[in-house]
Parts: structure tokens; sequence; C-alpha cells
């Protein structure tokens, strides 16, 4: 449904979220990710052009969340990284679908609309509250300062 890329911006938010605030640090958050340590560095550097963390470099660096974590949607993230393609025109050029979608691909961009409007409504703070079960979400840090 998201690619591996959204996913994975989505695991760092929420490990940076679970920071309360305090930085953390890359080999903190592989670990409670589970993000391939080449690929997690990218994907933060897209997250930080995209305005939602900021990063600190040295000691006491890190990265934090720019906003808190209910002002930010699951939307924004996905956004940033890999955005939901909706389906606009035919998608097989099709001349005489040029007034309206198919029915095929009209559900397939009715589906897409259901999943941002989900997303658009779920924030971050959402996610660490945790869900059915009581689940908190990712692994748990495994130093008492989050590093």
């Amino acid at each position: 449904m998201i690619s591996p890329t959204a996913e994975y911006a989505l695991r760092a938010i929420v490990a940076i979220a679970q920071g309360g605030g305090e930085p953390v640090v890359t080999p903190t958050m592989v670990e409670m990710t589970k993000v391939p340590p080449g690929y997690l560095p990218k994907v933060l550097q897209t997250l930080r052009r995209a305005g939602l963390v900021h990063s600190k470099r040295g000691l006491g660096g890190g990265f934090t969340l720019a906003r808190a974590p209910d002002r930010i949607t699951v939307l924004d993230v996905v956004n940033a990284v890999d955005p939901i393609k909706r389906i606009e025109r035919c998608p097989l050029d099709i001349e005489s679908h040029c007034a309206g979608l198919c029915p095929l691909h009209k559900r397939l961009d009715e589906a897409a609309e259901m999943v941002e409007k989900s997303f658009a409504s779920t924030t971050i703070a959402e996610l660490l509250a945790g869900g059915e079960g009581g689940h908190a979400p990712l692994c748990k840090p495994t130093k008492s300062d989050g590093r």
C-alpha cells in the first residue's frame, strides 16, 4: 500500500517522537526501527528537507521533531518521501475515458483517497498512544537516555 521508504520514514518519525524532545541519534534509530543503516540517513535528510525534523551534529546532537507529534500526520510523513499516487486521468490513455475514469480506475482512485483521508486524520501522537492491546510502536531504546 505504501512504499518501504514511506514506512521507514514513519518508523523514524515515531522513534524520534519517542525521544520526548531529546535528540535521537541514528544508531539508536537503526536499532529501534530496523531500517537498513545505509538507508536511514537518506530518509532522515528527506524528512529534514520537508521540515518535519531538525538535525544537530556533534556532541548532544541527533534528530528532533520540528513540530509536536500531535501536529504531524501520517500523511505529512508519507507525502514528504513518497506521496500516494492518485489517478486523475486514464493511465492507458484511452480516448473515450477522457471525460472520466473507467470503473476500475475510479475504484482504485477512491481507495487511494480513503487511504489519504485516514493518514491525514492520524497523528504521530495517536500512534505513540498505542492501539488495541496497548501495544507501543517500535522497539524500546536500549539505553535509558534514548541514545
